[in-house]
């Protein structure tokens, strides 16, 4: 989650140099809600120790509304399209949800 934040950061501040504008918050997805309960609860634990300045900066991006974060079921996750082997149904499923058609499919 940090290093998708420091890429959003980058982006939104050369986007205002050009002059252009993004609404904030950004959205944020992640399919792992332990790291989006760390990201939110200011109180850290021993098995936590090591991501603490990770933790800290996103944290920090959340309390400024710059980021907000949220829930997506890996099912649901659209990339997945472009970096798995997926079976028939799911592959033409998020093909879809991504406007794409298919070119060889009968009229």
């Amino acid at each position: 989650m940090a290093q998708t934040v420091c890429e959003v950061v980058w982006m939104y501040q050369l986007l205002s140099e050009v002059g252009l504008k993004s609404s904030l918050p950004e959205k944020l997805w992640c399919d792992n809600q332990a790291a989006l309960h760390i990201a939110s609860n200011p109180v850290f634990h021993e098995r936590t120790k090591h991501i603490e300045i990770d933790c800290h900066f996103v944290r920090e991006k959340i309390q400024q509304k710059f980021i907000s974060t949220g829930y997506v079921k890996i099912e649901d996750q659209l990339e997945d399209i472009f970096t798995k082997a997926l079976n028939g149904p799911r592959f033409d499923d998020n093909r879809s949800k991504l406007g794409m058609i298919n070119i060889y499919a009968t009229t």
